[in-house]
């Protein structure tokens, strides 16, 4: 166990990826939440499911956050069957950190290229 604080990654649950899908237990964001549940997430990251990111047409969108005093991330572009290591990867540095800031080069690819938005911690 790590004394580090606690992060959550979110998961829209509702996105389709662009697709006309009416079954919510079909939906790519559904799909991507239930592998991350299956996923090996380093303990200090909780994944919750969430309804709507409002990033409808960028694919499926998680976001990274801890508190107060991190930076929170959301990333976009994700999919159910490619990216799942690659958010434990982003996961795994972003808990590793106390600010939330994994640097750049550390950064998984598709995070990299793929980040729709940082919000700065409520301090800043």
């Amino acid at each position: 166990m790590t004394d580090q604080t606690p992060v959550e990654l979110l998961v829209c649950t509702t996105c389709r990826r662009g697709l006309a899908i009416e079954d919510d237990a079909q939906r790519p964001g559904r799909l991507l939440h239930d592998a991350l549940t299956q996923a090996d997430l380093p303990e200090g990251v909780h994944l919750k499911p969430v309804e709507c990111l409002s990033n409808c047409d960028q694919g499926c969108s998680i976001v990274l956050r801890g508190g107060p005093d991190r930076w929170t991330f959301v990333y976009e572009n994700l999919n159910e069957t490619d990216h799942v290591d690659v958010i434990v990867e982003g996961a795994t540095r972003y808990l590793a950190t106390q600010d939330g800031l994994v640097k750049w080069r550390e950064r998984p690819e598709h995070f990299r290229k793929n980040c729709a938005s940082r919000i700065p911690p409520i301090g800043v």
